[in-house]
């Protein structure tokens, strides 16, 4: 049965490396992926080279449609506006599946984008959350495989160039960083590489 998936991120490249493989793997079987980004990324680097870059990355998942919230990046907040905001878009979408990112997490932005995230989507049966590097305390129940995508996650992040080699940690890229994650996410789940997710809501039917 077709689903409509949509994943909210606060900024470009967040929900790309949070579960961009899953989100390829759906769109392969023919579900329909949605995406918000929050932000312009202005304040880590120049939001129309940003901006273009996520839309380059949209269209390789691909993505049906991309949603920008239209805020800048360092200015979210938790608020009733926002919340709003990423409503209309679960009304408009009616995901079937969302992801979020995870609240606990050292960036301001990921935080407010998380809880707002939570109470937007507090009617949808299925809502996951997914890591980032600046994600704390993170231990996911739930794995996919991305293996048979992981050439095409690393090309899917390549996209947002202007943001490679901006981690904080000398002598590595995002790339590096993003396939570590998913060969440890893998050990976990016992394949090679996969995404790691933990579930706020999950909802199965015994059929």
């Amino acid at each position: 049965m077709k689903m409509n998936i949509l994943a909210i991120g606060p900024h470009p490249d967040d929900i790309e490396f949070g579960c961009g493989g899953t989100l390829m793997r759906y769109a392969q079987k023919g579900h329909d992926v949605f995406i918000m980004v929050l932000t312009d990324g202005s304040y880590g680097g120049d939001p129309e080279v940003r901006k273009k870059e996520q839309i380059e990355s949209a269209g390789y998942i691909p993505a049906k449609e991309l949603f920008w919230g239209n805020i800048r990046d360092t200015e979210l907040e938790d608020t009733r506006k926002l919340i709003i905001g990423i409503e209309s878009v679960v009304t408009k979408v009616n995901p079937d599946i969302v992801f979020l990112n995870y609240p606990p997490d050292v960036h301001q932005d990921h935080r407010a984008a998380a809880h707002a995230g939570v109470s937007a989507t507090r009617y949808i049966k299925e809502v996951l959350f997914y890591e980032v590097p600046t994600t704390q305390h993170f231990e996911p129940d739930i794995f996919v495989d991305i293996k048979e995508v992981m050439d095409r996650k690393m090309e899917l992040l390549g996209l947002h160039a202007s943001q490679v080699h901006k981690v904080k940690v000398e002598n590595l890229t995002i790339l590096e960083s993003a396939k570590s994650c998913a060969n440890f996410r893998g050990f976990q789940g016992r394949v090679k590489y996969a995404e790691g997710f933990k579930a706020l809501r999950l909802l199965r039917e015994i059929a």
